[in-house]
């Protein structure tokens, strides 16, 4: 490689520089702050695993997105973690669980906000290296778990001044009941399952009449694949599924009952549906949800339920959560960060002077030390808008504007 190409980056990675950091780092802290706020306690994971634990309870795209690497140790395989949820289900499994008896079952909020990588974008001009920020709920198996962190996403993307935020509802467990019924084999299931997520009407229908013998439930599967829109179609759905299996009835019951909690919450939200969006099938169990805005082609922020995924830890939990890509949410935002003026400090090693320096240093200003002599030019290029001078025998801070 010459030299002119060292500065070159891999497609996909970036680096992120002053005024984008501090913005980033600044959305960051609010987020976080709200998540304490809901009571969420933040956790930092490694960033490396051995793979057997980065890959557990996660779909095969998650495994084609992992870099894996040899432990020079042990020779055992690693993985540069793709997705933090698996490791934060290891920490409530095995890491928390040895709190002791007496707390052991208590409902446990967990949240995070670290770097991932990926072998491959998830999308057009999508980063390789996201930040995930996210929050996950154990331990609690009713639909308020599930409401309170719509709700905690929704006021996440709000937060970074997002507008036009539409929330869309779906779960996974209505079509994994109906494939169960109608006994396809995997095979066919998978490309069923291909066809639901590209929308591809004839290929479905084609394949239900193939596959499926139960006219009723090959009906049932067939509406499924259509059932996607605004708020009617949670009436069309309980009207369609009247007559299903009764694990789907549940299912779409508890749908409606996590919906009528999040507008009892959230009154003005907008609203959606699709119950053929089978995002993370192979991961999540039940309710899955996603944040859009209209400037944005995918989803801003998503999650849902993976009940168990503990369970290879030793501690088989309900459990529910969501994340975002901070630099897709700091990408959005309509939120102005200012980052603050600093005080030009001259470079000499007078007491008094520098008693100044850590005095305003420590009451959360910015002093910069100007070593060069280029006056007030370079004080302002440096950010500054404050000199401290020295005015008799006292050091002054004056002001570098008028």
């Amino acid at each position: 490689m010459s030299v002119r190409d060292r500065w070159l980056l891999p497609e996909g990675v970036e680096e992120i520089l002053p005024e984008e950091a501090f913005r980033l780092e600044t959305l960051r802290r609010q987020i976080l702050d709200l998540y304490s706020s809901w009571g969420y306690d933040l956790v930092i994971p490694p960033l490396i695993e051995y793979l057997d634990s980065l890959l557990v309870g996660s779909s095969h795209d998650l495994d084609l997105h992992t870099f894996k690497i040899t432990d020079q140790l042990t020779g055992r395989m690693m993985g540069l973690r793709a997705d933090i949820t698996p490791q934060v289900a290891r920490i409530d499994a095995h890491c928390l669980a040895q709190r002791g008896q007496d707390s052991a079952h208590l409902p446990v909020r967990l949240c995070y906000s670290d770097t991932v990588a990926h072998t491959r974008p998830r999308g057009l001009l999508a980063s390789r290296i996201p930040i995930r920020i996210g929050a996950e709920f154990f331990g609690h198996k009713g639909v308020g778990c599930d409401v309170e962190l719509i709700c905690l996403m929704h006021d996440t993307v709000r937060l970074a001044e997002i507008n036009e935020i539409h929330i869309v509802l779906g779960h996974v467990g209505i079509f994994r009941s109906l494939v169960n019924e109608s006994a396809l084999s995997a095979e066919v299931e998978t490309d069923l399952f291909d066809a639901l997520q590209r929308k591809a009407y004839d290929e479905i229908d084609l394949l239900l009449e193939q596959h499926v013998a139960d006219q009723a439930i090959r009906k049932m599967i067939f509406e499924l694949a259509r059932l996607s829109g605004d708020e009617s179609v949670l009436d069309a759905a309980l009207q369609t599924f009247k007559d299903a299996p009764e694990s789907v009835r549940q299912e779409l019951q508890e749908l409606a009952s996590i919906a009528e909690g999040v507008k009892q919450r959230l009154p003005n939200v907008s609203l959606g549906y699709d119950l053929c969006e089978l995002r993370g099938y192979e991961y999540h169990t039940g309710i899955v949800f996603a944040a859009y805005t209209p400037v944005y082609g995918r989803a801003i922020a998503q999650g849902g339920r993976f009940d168990d995924i503990g369970d290879v830890f030793g501690r088989a939990r309900p459990a529910s959560g969501f994340d975002a890509d901070l630099k897709v949410l700091a990408q959005l935002s309509k939120a102005v960060f200012v980052r603050p003026m600093a005080i030009c400090a001259p470079f000499d090693a007078d007491e008094q002077l520098q008693q100044l320096i850590n005095q305003l240093r420590a009451d959360g200003e910015r002093v910069i030390v100007e070593l060069a002599t280029g006056g007030s030019d370079d004080a302002q290029r440096l950010g500054c808008d404050r000199k401290i001078v020295r005015e008799g025998q006292q050091w002054q801070v004056k002001s570098l504007i008028g």
